[in-house]
């Protein structure tokens, strides 16, 4: 594993620039712990010059993706990112990608950006659960009551969810989404499907409906975004672009709603019940064997991120049924490699390892088991072996118990047993807090009597590889001439709020940028030519990024004078642009100039100064 994240802005240029820049680039996507990225093709050797990068655990190339594996620190690198290219405009097919892949990289794409929602909301089921547990007479207060149905509300609202990350998944409108999965969501259908189920034939157009309701259900809203996909993109080049905004709208929702109360909806629903019942059928019959299984397997699956296929089986059982055996198991499993952590924390002499390994303990508590994973067990190999067989023994003890979860989870781990808590049906929660038990405590043993897989070269080679900055006070000259503004005034939350780090913007008065000092051009932007970012001589890092949302013109506005890993010199040209054809794109030019190495110096002051030439000092940077 690297060294610790410095600037996340810095890892997505690097991962960028290892992919062959953003014309190769088809989606972007990220999870928990992961940022995802399909790619035209992927070049000679870039899993292994990005795993190298600092912060960056490992990279896993499955699913028909490259599958850069970060950490809790993802989303950041996720934003950096998606700051560097044109999301607008990306390919949404992957031919190389089979039919398996294609799924299980759209489960993970929709699903990934709202878990954390859905794992809140179950630990407030959990902790409602206890409450309830303690204290019986509150589940009759009006307290008790409204928090409940706030647990429950992502939960049945999921279409409204899926609909917003599908859309973008599958690049169509995303209000249009939202309103075909809300009208599913209607009182009015609800009212009418309970007639349906007591007797009463309600029909459209002729055609019988079946008496399907969609709240909680994952199928039929995404089948739905996926077909109103295809529906946008037959209307888009046939509707005159005056009547387009009103029309696009109106026609989606008569075709798409409809189609799917006839078609869409029954057909999809069934399958995921169908589905549902198959995988329920084999626990019946030998739970514990089941329970075995998943608890050997489920992290192996997470690894090569097959996971979030199993989604829509874990949800169907939990609105069909209110209970779901598979995150009973599925806990175990995570809780197996939280422990393998742990006992590597307990059993390793090398200091660093120590911080790593219960830096990954901590976040397996979470349910977030990648770091654990990828940072030391399987880094290792033993402790993840000793995760999989005590997670499996602790599955099959649970196995004997008949677990459920009456909750959904999301990130099932330690924190969430207590979704396994049902006063009618103690023994579920006994099986899973027995079989966790083992998972957690196994490992630890095995770990302190055989080892944590660590060769003396691997104790040897633990060094603190942190770069060497300069000491001395640094002055960089300004790349424009303009006027100076502070970043709170750029029009963008990421250079606003200086999540890409601390710097300066400029109004420029010129269209040329130059080196501001002696350095090597470590990222450009080919499809664009918006940006470039130089690593200075002095250990300066800069991102020089002009214009803003620039990184979507693609007509030449921008010239480069540069290539990547060019050598320049102070004062060299490195962009020119025009003006006055981005102000017509309806693009703002304030340039924000960025030290995206903020995090290595004590202090960085800027110039005070309103006009600023191309001989003006703007920053002062020391250590």
């Amino acid at each position: 594993m690297s060294s610790k994240i410095r600037d996340y802005n810095k890892l997505a240029v690097d991962i960028l620039n290892e992919l062959g820049g953003e014309k190769n680039i088809v989606t972007v996507s990220r999870c928990a712990t992961r940022l995802r990225l399909v790619t035209q093709h992927t070049p000679d050797h870039a899993k292994e010059n990005i795993a190298k990068l600092p912060g960056v655990i490992t990279v896993v190339e499955k699913g028909g993706q490259i599958q850069v594996v970060i950490g809790t620190h993802v989303d950041k690198v996720y934003n950096a990112f998606t700051q560097l290219i044109n999301t607008d405009n990306k390919v949404t097919n992957n031919d190389k990608a089979n039919i398996l892949n294609r799924v299980i990289a759209t489960m993970s794409a929709v699903f990934a950006p709202f878990v954390y929602v859905l794992a809140a909301s179950g630990i407030l089921q959990g902790i409602l659960i206890l409450i309830k547990l303690g204290f019986p007479k509150v589940e009759s207060t009006s307290t008790y009551k409204i928090f409940d149905f706030i647990s429950w509300a992502p939960f049945f609202f999921l279409p409204i969810f899926i609909a917003i990350t599908a859309s973008q998944h599958f690049r169509c409108n995303i209000y249009i989404a939202v309103a075909c999965c809300a009208a599913l969501l209607s009182p009015t259908w609800t009212k009418l499907a309970e007639l349906i189920k007591e007797g009463a034939e309600i029909d459209l157009f002729g055609i019988v409906l079946s008496e399907t309701l969609y709240n909680s259900t994952v199928l039929p809203p995404l089948f739905l975004v996926w077909l109103l996909s295809y529906l946008e993109r037959f209307l888009e080049p046939r509707l005159h672009s005056i009547i387009k905004p009103l029309l696009m709208p109106l026609i989606c929702l008569v075709i798409m709603v409809p189609s799917t109360l006839i078609a869409i909806g029954p057909i999809t629903a069934n399958a995921a019940h169908y589905i549902a019942n198959g995988y329920n059928w084999v626990v019946n019959l030998a739970p514990y064997i089941a329970g075995g299984l998943i608890g050997a397997v489920w992290q192996v699956l997470v690894i090569f991120g097959v996971h979030w296929g199993i989604t829509p089986v874990i949800t169907e059982n939990i609105n069909q049924y209110g209970q779901d055996s598979f995150q009973a198991f599925q806990t175990i499993a995570v809780i197996g490699q939280v422990g393998a952590a742990l006992g590597f924390y307990i059993k390793t002499k090398t200091q660093e390892m120590k911080g790593v390994s219960l830096s990954a303990f901590i976040t397996g508590l979470f349910g977030i088991t990648e770091p654990a994973i990828y940072g030391v067990n399987l880094r290792f190999k033993k402790p993840f072996i000793y995760g999989c067989i005590c997670a499996s023994l602790g599955g099959i003890v649970a196995g004997f118990f008949t677990p459920y979860y009456y909750t959904y989870a999301a990130l099932p781990g330690p924190l969430t047993i207590v979704n396994a808590i049902k006063p009618d049906n103690m023994s579920s929660f006994f099986g899973v807090a027995i079989g966790s038990a083992i998972a957690l405590i196994g490992p630890v043993i095995l770990i302190q009597i055989f080892g944590t897989g660590e060769t003396k070269q691997d104790i040897a080679n633990t060094k603190d590889d942190t770069p060497k900055i300069l000491l001395d006070e640094v002055e960089i000259t300004s790349p424009m001439t303009g006027k100076a503004l502070p970043l709170s005034e750029v029009p963008d939350p990421a250079f606003a709020q200086k999540l890409m780090g601390e710097g300066i913007a400029i109004e420029p008065t010129d269209n040329h940028v130059y080196a501001p000092f002696d350095g090597e051009v470590t990222a450009v932007f080919e499809s664009s030519k918006h940006a470039i970012g130089l690593t200075l001589d002095n250990g300066v890092e800069l991102l020089i990024h002009v214009g803003i949302d620039t990184v979507n013109l693609t007509n030449n506005e921008f010239e480069y004078h540069i290539e990547l890993n060019q050598k320049v010199k102070k004062g060299d040209l490195l962009i020119s642009f025009n003006p006055d054809a981005i102000k017509q794109a309806g693009y703002p030019l304030i340039t924000p100039i960025i030290i995206v190495n903020t995090d290595q110096y004590q202090l960085i002051s800027l110039t005070d100064k309103t006009d600023v030439t191309i001989n003006d000092i703007i920053f002062k940077i020391k250590q």
